[in-house]
């Protein structure tokens, strides 16, 4: 699901800041250009990483250098931990599976670390050792393929989070074959890294979007909460991509949090009406069969919210409630299938139904 982000005060259209187009690049700022240099203002940006769009807006003096250097560690985080990049850390571990540890990327070892921890916590319903499923099933690329059962029977006992180890700065993979893919977790801790850099430069206002995982770095420069829209999960994504208000069922305003939505519309392919989407039980081996279109996720940490609504989506609305009762400070909104939409009560006031179409309900208890 996309995540388009609204003006704090009225929720109308006018958004403060969108990306539909993946080659575009550069920095702007929304003040006068005679404005004086040492006047702190809103500084926007847009580029292309991680597999996905960035859009910025970091209010400061002057960021430029400061985004760049964010844009550089996002790069180096993609090449560490993108399946199959030669010479990165998530190939090396591949690559030897069943046969030696590897030493690994501080980055890449919190990650890992993080992954396990929720594996743990979910039952397993994320798990980063799904590599062997996403290769096969090719969801998002030029081919995906339909599995048979007779491939699932291969590939299955090759999925288990248990065969990941990790001591210290080493890990191993205890079978050969075995994969690891951190496509569910890797955005959100880039996420965390590229707020910690402009944090580390004295920058208390901005808002990060990587392709929907949205990290807000205190509030808008007026004190006003960011907001984060939400959009319908079965608009088409044409509908999606504009800037037209229908198509949001929700918003949530957000101070110092990161926001993050896993949902069945945003990679898939059909066939014969059915909808396979790139969301795999690790236990079934095919797309989770949830009663969830999709979870958001409200927390301190974009790493967090990045595995864990994977996880919530997987069990479904009971299951990911009671897991997300583990982590104290995380928050959610829940679209199911049947067009309920359900809100934590921790963030109850801070979510805002707009939904014009009559098609949600809204449940409030």
């Amino acid at each position: 699901m996309t995540l388009l982000f609204f003006s704090a005060c009225n929720f109308n259209s006018n958004l403060v800041a969108t990306s539909s187009s993946h080659g575009k690049e550069g920095v702007s700022q929304n003040s006068p250009q005679d404005s004086p240099e040492e006047e702190p203002q809103m500084w926007n940006y847009e580029d292309f990483a991680m597999g996905t769009v960035i859009t910025q807006k970091v209010y400061g003096v002057n960021v430029q250098e400061i985004m760049e250097e964010v844009m550089e560690e996002l790069a180096n985080l993609e090449a560490l931990l993108t399946f199959n990049a030669p010479g990165g850390d998530v190939n090396k571990l591949n690559e030897n599976a069943g046969k030696n540890s590897v030493e690994l990327n501080p980055h890449t070892i919190a990650i890992l670390n993080k992954s396990q921890e929720v594996a743990e916590v979910s039952g397993g319903a994320f798990d980063v050792t799904v590599g062997p499923l996403v290769k096969a099933w090719g969801i998002g690329t030029e081919q995906p393929q339909l599995l048979e059962e007779s491939d699932l029977e291969e590939l299955l006992p090759l999925i288990n989070y248990r065969d990941l180890i990790i001591e210290g700065n080493k890990a191993f993979l205890k079978n050969e074959g075995q994969m690891v893919d951190l496509g569910g977790i890797a955005k959100g801790y880039a996420g965390d890294i590229a707020a910690e850099i402009y944090r580390s430069h004295g920058i208390d206002s901005a808002f990060i979007n990587l392709g929907g995982n949205v990290v807000t770095i205190g509030s808008k420069p007026d004190g006003s909460p960011w907001a984060v829209g939400i959009n319908d999960p079965r608009s088409p994504i044409a509908e999606k991509m504009s800037n037209n208000r229908d198509y949001h069922v929700g918003a949530v305003t957000v101070v110092n949090k990161s926001v993050v939505t896993a949902g069945d519309d945003q990679r898939y392919f059909l066939y014969e009406g059915e909808r396979f989407h790139h969301i795999l039980d690790p236990h079934t081996g095919y797309p989770a069969q949830s009663d969830l279109m999709s979870v958001t996720l409200i927390t301190e940490t974009s790493l967090e919210a990045d595995a864990l609504d994977t996880a919530a989506y997987i069990l479904g609305l009971e299951q990911g409630m009671e897991m997300l009762k583990k982590y104290g400070s995380v928050e959610a909104v829940f679209i199911t299938k049947d067009k309920k939409i359900y809100v934590t009560e921790g963030i109850k006031e801070d979510f805002h139904f707009l939904d014009e179409t009559g098609e949600y309900e809204y449940i409030e208890n």
